[in-house]
């Protein structure tokens, strides 16, 4: 087994347009506060079987961010989202059931709204989850606090520092893309890791 790094973030979200400046500012905000993030998105494989890759990630990570925010019902027929139930549950298995190194596994929970996950998960009823509100700026405070709670370290920034960070470079963001030929629909993760990572690098 795997030993799972003291600095890996595994994030547990949905990857679709309407959720994408939430999932940007969890990356963002990871990263600003010296921690690498991770998730399904990282490789491209199809030889590899995507569960598997999921559980190897997890299995690698200290740290998991769960946003249980986009679990309604979708498709036709309307269907709900259960990849993130999955996920947060796979991940408080290997804390439960893993080796003393899987047990120093930490998780926070996310979602919109304070109590909504009473209605689709309420077998999680007891633990601290954070709502958002879809804010950004929330979103940011909540991961950069516990980030640094968690971890103890005195490295991480406030999240509204953060948030202010991510702001501008938002603003850049589009002349970064248009330097690479890229456009923002194709910016791949690992596009947007090394594009956050050379701008944190450079301020």
């Amino acid at each position: 087994m795997a030993r799972a790094s003291a600095r890996d973030v595994f994030i547990n979200c949905a990857f679709d347009a309407r959720f994408q400046p939430i999932f940007h500012a969890i990356v963002f905000a990871v990263i600003r506060s010296g921690f690498r993030a991770r998730c399904a998105l990282e490789t491209d494989d199809g030889a590899e079987v995507r569960l598997a890759k999921i559980q190897s990630i997890i299995e690698e990570c200290r740290y998991g961010i769960h946003d249980l925010s986009r679990t309604e019902a979708d498709g036709t027929p309307p269907l709900p989202r259960f990849n993130m139930p999955l996920e947060l549950g796979m991940f408080l298995g290997a804390r439960r059931y893993g080796d003393i190194d899987q047990k120093r596994k930490r998780a926070l929970v996310l979602d919109v709204e304070q109590y909504r996950y009473q209605r689709f998960i309420s077998d999680i009823a007891g633990q601290d989850i954070k709502a958002h509100n879809g804010d950004v700026e929330t979103t940011i405070e909540r991961v950069a606090s516990w980030l640094r709670t968690q971890s103890k370290s005195t490295t991480v920034p406030g999240g509204l520092a953060i948030a202010n960070e991510f702001a501008a470079f938002q603003g850049d963001l589009p002349a970064i893309l248009n330097a690479r030929n890229l456009r923002r629909d194709e910016m791949s993760f690992g596009d947007y890791l090394a594009i956050v990572t050379a701008w944190i690098t450079e301020e």
